[in-house]
């Protein structure tokens, strides 16, 4: 019998056993993404995926300390004082940034290649640099490259001053044009996008209300009046108010242009119209155009390249009286001790950015007048 018991035991020992190293085995299999490496036990971990910067992402970040990224949105916030660095993937890179940077020649601001992307670098920055940066990949062909406007990438930078709400301008008191085929802008934007921006007239004392149809605010822009009249001709200036005193912007004078934009309205005329040889005579081509708009002009006349003559080209602003103004350009060309090579069709070319317009004068001679 003792037997009998001993037998038993033996077996359920045996069946114990068997059933532990079974599930050792199960947690092994459960925990095979372990391995050892010097003896020690080590996590397997999967391997983050990178960002591949699809066609849709912008290519446009920024270097932030301790080697970290950001890539920039459309506006992006920045404090004055520390040097930003800009980069743009590619290997053939364009930029573009707030336009006073290259009037100024400004040393602050240095651009590079450096392999598989372009670096932009602004030192010491302040508000007066808030403005559009932007880069884009350029697409050559031998030495022709141009802009691939599918990867171009732009972000609006404020440099955020609570000393300099508006962006400082080396204009103190700016001129405005307003014309009735387009919309006009009160330049006075903002280094705050959270500031908020009013406009008045100085005399009479008036604001006028940003409505969102006549009159907008666009922070990176100013007010824009969508429909410009001779009711808002005068003097104008922007209040911003954000987090404490309000401040004031410069001053902007407001005037109604009298001449519609399109190619130069030329006229051409002959003084005297009709000379004798040895009489000297002046050609004047005259331009009304857009004040802001420059004008050239070119000249071709009977005896050219073998008769000296004198051109004095010129403009001035001209008040038309209750705030229209025009600017008129003149090139007078003059000629003296006529001679008989000197008459003839005098052709006048005036040029500006709508276009060109050429015109015509006859010079003739007295005594052929009278045949």
């Amino acid at each position: 019998m003792k037997l009998w018991v001993a037998l038993c035991l033996a077996l359920l020992w045996l069946e114990l056993q068997n059933c532990a190293c079974q599930q050792v085995k199960r947690r092994k299999e459960a925990g095979e993404n372990r391995i050892r490496l010097g003896g020690k036990r080590v996590k397997m971990r999967h391997p983050k995926v990178k960002d591949g910067g699809g066609r849709g992402q912008s290519l446009l970040i920024q270097v932030l300390d301790k080697g970290r990224f950001v890539r920039l949105g459309q506006s992006t916030t920045l404090t004055p004082g520390g040097d930003v660095e800009l980069r743009c993937k590619g290997n053939n890179i364009g930029w573009s940034y707030p336009t006073y940077l290259d009037t100024f020649n400004d040393s602050r601001l240095s651009i590079k290649q450096i392999d598989k992307y372009s670096q932009l670098i602004l030192t010491s920055p302040s508000a007066a640099d808030t403005g559009p940066y932007s880069c884009w990949v350029l697409v050559c062909d031998g030495t022709e490259c141009e802009k691939d406007h599918e990867r171009t990438y732009v972000s609006y930078i404020y440099f955020t001053d609570k000393d300099n709400l508006f962006v400082p301008s080396a204009i103190h008191f700016e001129i405005v044009y307003l014309r009735p085929n387009q919309p006009a802008v009160v330049p006075c934007r903002v280094t705050d996008m959270q500031a908020k921006v009013s406009l008045h007239r100085e005399v009479p004392p008036e604001e006028i209300s940003a409505n969102g149809t006549l009159v907008t605010y666009d922070p990176t822009k100013g007010f824009v009046l969508q429909s410009p009249s001779e009711e808002y001709q005068g003097v104008f200036y922007c209040k911003a108010v954000a987090k404490g005193t309000p401040q004031i912007s410069t001053k902007y004078q407001l005037l109604y242009v009298e001449v519609p934009s399109g190619p130069p309205f030329v006229s051409l005329e002959a003084s005297p119209q009709s000379v004798r040889g040895g009489d000297n005579i002046n050609v004047t081509c005259t331009v009304l155009g857009e004040p802001e708009v420059d004008v050239s002009f070119s000249w071709t006349y009977p005896g050219q390249g073998q008769r000296p003559v004198h051109v004095h080209t010129s403009w001035r602003l001209v008040n038309k009286g209750m705030g229209r103004i025009t600017r008129a350009s003149q090139s007078i060309m003059s000629v003296e001790d006529m001679e008989t090579i000197d008459f003839g069709s005098y052709i006048c070319k005036a040029e500006n950015l709508n276009g060109k317009t050429i015109v015509t004068t006859n010079v003739i001679s007295k005594s052929s007048r009278g045949a």
